[in-house]
């Protein structure tokens, strides 16, 4: 591929040098400046000013403008072919015309500034003169460049970063926001459907990980040779994956507590974890609030993440200030715009999956109201707290149970919420094979340790989160519940019969692929039928 150059012309003072050296340092790029270029080729050009330009007309005349593509070509490029080269101050169209015939891909920027701004950024008083300032080059030679760049910039209107931005985005060759590289991981019932399993297992296959939502959902990953390890706040798959990006985005809702023990316990280095400055930060009356009045009226984990957010949106007020991610010094080094980030992977074509957390079933409005969570747990919405867009999405994976579980009747004796058909686990050991005790042991809350709820599977709430979420696959959880001889299945057609026809109508009503199937919690106890 041909190397790229990006040469920048315009009058004195319009702001060439700053968009030279920013473009360098984001592009990763060679730069140029033409005043060291001549002192290079001319070594006896002195370094002030007047000597420089008398250098620049000898070579510019001598050569007819060529000299620039051929130092480019004869000196910078002995020293290893760059991919990209920034030259900080074309003079002439010959010099455009030369890098653009001698092989170069160059994208030409032409910057103009009013009298009136240069006067300002030199601090001088302005003038009412509103030509542009001749210096850099003759007016009539600016004139030329300006008519055969590819892009003109009136800089007056633009700060440094959109400059940056307008001409970062003619070097794509592919717009990066088309790029599909996000893959959604999602609840399709009332949560704990077993999505940290499958996170753990598509985790590799990843160069970033984002989690949202709040350290009231538990998601517990199976640790070859030690005791599982449940994640609350950090990205499920940081252990299968550990040169992965982990990201928590500005919709997340932060346990201090649960987060620093978290990166200490898995050991996450600070280049490997970065948090937006604008989620919110959870204090110990957010805790205190939910204990009394929601953990026994709806049963809530009561772990502040309600009353947190709902700070966040009342007190948007200089005097009330809600407690941010950016103003919690034990974070600094972790801080990073996300969204910002997340275009340059876009750029760069690194894989995300964005795991949920919840179920959808659970959403604050699509729930059944009052026993809902604090926040919306669809896909689109999981995104939109990762400041993730959906044009970037390329599957999204809804995983479902056999049966699904919600945290069991609270302490008063209060349901925790609506479930179709419910069953007790006495009723699966017998129909399964698999012990009472194992079953009671494990059906319990990851965060809230509560007893579970359990029920019949639940085809009518399939058919809402199908609609909720838009799903491109299913992921099926807990096969084994439907006998425990399948644990030893290790190819689908292994699979008990039971399972295969349950498989065979799910793909039936949802028209979509089962192409995951959790059955067991082991080191290999997934079937995978993906096709992607």
């Amino acid at each position: 591929m041909k190397p790229r150059a990006i040469a920048i012309s315009g009058a004195a003072f319009s702001g060439k040098t700053s968009l030279a050296i920013r473009l360098s340092s984001q592009l990763n790029a060679q730069y140029v400046s033409l005043p060291d270029l001549v002192v290079q080729l001319l070594p006896k050009t002195r370094s002030d000013p007047d000597s420089v330009e008398r250098s620049l007309q000898l070579l510019d005349r001598e050569t007819g403008g060529r000299w620039l593509a051929d130092a480019l070509a004869g000196q910078l490029l002995k020293a290893g072919r760059p991919e990209v080269v920034v030259i900080d101050g074309i003079r002439r169209t010959d010099q455009a015309n030369f890098l653009r015939q001698g092989g170069w891909r160059v994208t030409h920027v032409h910057l103009e500034a009013s009298a009136e701004e240069v006067a300002k950024r030199l601090g001088a008083p302005a003038t009412r003169s509103k030509k542009p300032i001749s210096l850099g080059g003759a007016p009539k030679e600016l004139r030329s460049l300006a008519k055969l760049a590819d892009v003109v910039i009136d800089t007056d209107r633009c700060s440094v970063d959109d400059v940056v931005i307008r001409v970062a985005a003619r070097l794509a060759d592919k717009a990066p926001t088309r790029l599909a590289i996000v893959d959604v991981l999602v609840g399709g019932q009332y949560g704990s459907e077993g999505k940290g399993n499958i996170a753990n297992y598509l985790a590799p296959e990843y160069d970033v990980l984002v989690r949202v939502g709040g350290p009231n959902a538990g998601h517990k990953v199976f640790v070859p040779g030690a005791k599982p390890y449940t994640f609350r706040q950090l990205p499920s798959g940081a252990l299968a994956n550990p040169d992965a990006t982990l990201v928590l985005g500005a919709g997340a809702v932060i346990s201090m507590d649960v987060l620093l023990r978290e990166i200490a316990e898995l050991a996450i280095p600070y280049d490997k974890l970065m948090i937006d400055p604008q989620a919110m930060i959870i204090n110990a009356a957010d805790i205190k609030w939910e204990e009394k009045y929601l953990k026994s009226a709806i049963g809530s984990t009561a772990q502040g993440i309600g009353r947190a957010t709902a700070r966040k949106i009342l007190y948007r007020i200089p005097e009330k200030k809600p407690i941010l991610a950016g103003q919690v010094p034990e974070l600094s080094r972790y801080l990073r715009d996300t969204v910002d980030y997340f275009g340059k992977c876009f750029a760069e074509g690194r894989r995300i999956l964005l795991e949920g957390t919840q179920g959808t079933t659970l959403s604050l409005h699509h729930g059944h109201y009052p026993h809902v969570t604090s926040r919306a747990t669809t896909a689109s919405a999981c995104l939109a707290e990762a400041g993730l867009a959906s044009r970037q999405v390329r599957r999204i994976i809804m995983v479902c149970r056999t049966y699904p579980i919600r945290v069991g009747d609270s302490d008063t004796g209060k349901t925790s919420g609506y479930m179709s058909k419910t069953i007790t686990f006495a009723d699966i050991s017998k129909r399964s094979g698999i012990d009472l005790r194992e079953l009671q042991g494990t059906e319990v809350g990851s965060v809230s340790h509560r007893p579970r709820r359990v029920a019949e599977f639940d085809w009518t709430q399939l058919r809402r989160s199908l609609l909720l979420n838009g799903p491109t696959d299913i992921a099926l959880t807990f096969a084994d519940y439907f006998g425990k001889e399948n644990r030893k299945a290790y190819r689908y057609e292994q699979l008990n019969d039971e399972t295969l026809r349950f498989v065979e109508e799910l793909e039936q009503v949802c028209s979509l692929p089962v192409s995951l199937i959790s059955i067991d919690f082991s080191a290999r106890n997934i079937i995978d039928r993906r096709v992607w």
